[in-house]
């Protein structure tokens, strides 16, 4: 089983591959996710290409109902073979692949990807929600907890 963090840059990498899709930056994530699945070897290289333009097609074909959903199921695929890949590793086999996962999610994915410490990256809508008294914020931009004062709007005048 794979610690947390393993799981989580398996996520990005995941969410990496379904975002370039479409994008300027398609064919250098195609080919350098590739390289990293080959770990080396050009036939396994050349059945990763194969399957990330199966990737592209699923994408690029499915309806607007459809998109949405055909994301998150690339994004689980991607996902879940990425997972696999490093736990099949020695322990600094998996190190070496981690550490070029997550240089090849920051070098190629348009604005980057970044889950910093225990952070998660989600590449499509995020639901918060706080039960039981609890207070649960995303972006703090403009955040009111239930039962306290409403926050300063900007441009409005505050005189009360």
């Amino acid at each position: 089983m794979l610690e947390q963090e393993l799981l989580a840059l398996a996520a990005s990498g995941g969410t990496a591959v379904v975002t370039a899709v479409g994008t300027d930056a398609w064919q250098l994530v195609r080919e350098a996710v590739a390289r990293w699945f080959g770990r080396g070897d050009t036939e396994r290289e050349n059945a990763e290409l194969e399957r990330l333009t199966r990737t592209e097609t699923a994408l690029r074909q499915s309806g607007a109902d459809d998109v949405e959903r055909e994301s998150m199921r690339q994004e689980s695929a991607w996902q879940a073979r990425m997972e696999t890949l490093l736990e099949g590793l020695s322990d600094e086999e998996r190190a070496t692949a981690s550490e070029e996962l997550r240089s090849l999610i920051a070098g190629h994915i348009p604005g980057g990807l970044n889950a910093e410490g225990k952070g998660v990256v989600v590449g499509r809508d995020l639901h918060v929600r706080a039960d039981g008294g609890s207070a649960a914020a995303v972006n703090m931009g403009n955040v009111r907890i239930a039962g306290g004062p409403t926050p300063p709007q900007p441009g409005r005048n505050q005189e009360g």
